[in-house]
């Protein structure tokens, strides 16, 4: 399985300033509601685990109460997010699921709470890749979910302030009408991928840029104590003026701006639906695998419907939803052994490679420090 590390969505991180853009689409003003507690005086704002609330029926009534769940960075076509929304809010019709740009970055999150605190505007939940969750666990409050002993050890604090959920392999898609196959990185910069080739985001800002200088680092020799070979790398494909300085999305690989991605497996994968022509690779060699956080708002305005959002990701039926968006759910090993993974869908995913890597915490921070530095020049 995986072990551990969104997108350009969106990991490594300098925070960004304040933008009114952040704003979450309700009304701003005071909460509405005292967050520290909900119905039948349960302290939602303090519970740690469902045991504080009593059970699953107490929590989703404590979380029905408070009507809303502020959600933000979560675009639908991201690991199958708008199925998964979609479910929730058929499950909990009594919670009005306000959903905030979705294209935001891991910073964005952050600043949007830092921007919006002790509004009823705030987000409630993050969805964040490492760095940028390691650089605010202050920021968390902490939570277990019911299916806490389920997740591996390495993906989760020990404390409950955040938990791995689901994660993937960094990729290679590509238009195959217009380009060949890439068999190795090295491919990528010679001329037939002249101006074609993009990052899903900055990589001081965006989780999966990040993920693919890491990949770019052990795939030219490196090693995750260093990113400066992956640097070096992009810093030669700009220079053979291969490197596309345009951020990915849906509507840039159905146009065709952006041929050729680094990205996650699971994100590429999803865009043959918008070019029946795109390939996904996953490169021979040393992998780079990572995985997303899920992390609750310290000051949420609403904490019970944070807590039960939480909960119906890590159920089976949310694990099982991220699968069929052809992402690796967290809780994959230990379903499987129970039988509730989704088998036709496990066995849908492309195969894993043989020797896989992901940065250590200390790792990440160091390389997040290093783009900081060297990654503007380096491209420019």
């Amino acid at each position: 399985m995986l072990i551990s590390n969104r997108r350009a969505r969106i990991g490594a991180g300098i925070a960004l300033a304040a933008s009114a853009a952040l704003l979450l689409s309700a009304c701003s003003g005071s909460a509405s509601a005292d967050p520290t507690s909900s119905s039948g005086g349960v302290k939602a704002q303090a519970a740690t685990s469902l045991k504080d609330f009593g059970s699953l029926a107490d929590l989703e009534k404590a979380a029905e109460a408070e009507g809303k769940l502020n959600v933000i960075a979560l675009p639908h076509d991201w690991a199958n997010y708008g199925e998964i929304l979609a479910a929730f809010t058929k499950k909990y019709p009594k919670i009005t699921v306000n959903e905030a740009t979705p294209d935001a970055s891991s910073a964005e999150e952050i600043q949007a709470a830092k921007t919006n605190e002790g509004l009823d505007t705030a987000p409630d939940v993050f969805d964040l890749g490492l760095t940028v969750t390691l650089q605010n666990t202050d920021k968390f409050a902490a939570y277990k979910v019911e299916k806490w002993d389920e997740i591996p050890v390495e993906l989760k604090d020990k404390d409950g302030l955040f938990t791995g959920d689901y994660g993937g392999y960094m990729s290679i898609g590509y238009d195959s009408s217009k380009f060949p196959e890439p068999k190795s990185l090295a491919d990528l910069k010679k001329s037939e991928y002249k101006g074609a080739v993009a990052l899903n985001g900055d990589p001081t800002q965006a989780g999966a840029a990040f993920a693919a200088v890491g990949l770019a680092t052990v795939q030219s020799g490196g090693k995750l104590d260093d990113y400066q070979k992956g640097i070096d790398f992009f810093a030669d494909m700009q220079k053979a003026g291969n490197l596309l300085k345009v951020d990915v999305t849906t509507a840039t690989v159905a146009s065709g701006e952006t041929p050729v991605v680094f990205d996650w497996d699971y994100l590429n994968a999803a865009h043959v639906k918008d070019n029946k022509n795109w390939k996904t690779v996953v490169l021979p060699g040393t992998g780079y695998a990572g995985y997303y956080n899920q992390a609750i708002n310290k000051g949420a305005p609403h904490p019970a419907a944070a807590r039960l959002w939480q909960e119906f990701l890590y159920s089976d039926e949310g694990q099982n939803l991220w699968l069929k968006g052809g992402a690796r759910p967290v809780r994959m090993d230990a379903m499987t052994k129970a039988g509730t993974v989704d088998k036709t869908l496990a066995a849908a995913l492309p195969a894993a490679p043989k020797e896989t890597v992901v940065p250590t915490e200390a790792q990440s921070t160091t390389a997040g420090k290093l783009l900081g530095e060297k990654w503007a020049a380096a491209v420019q």
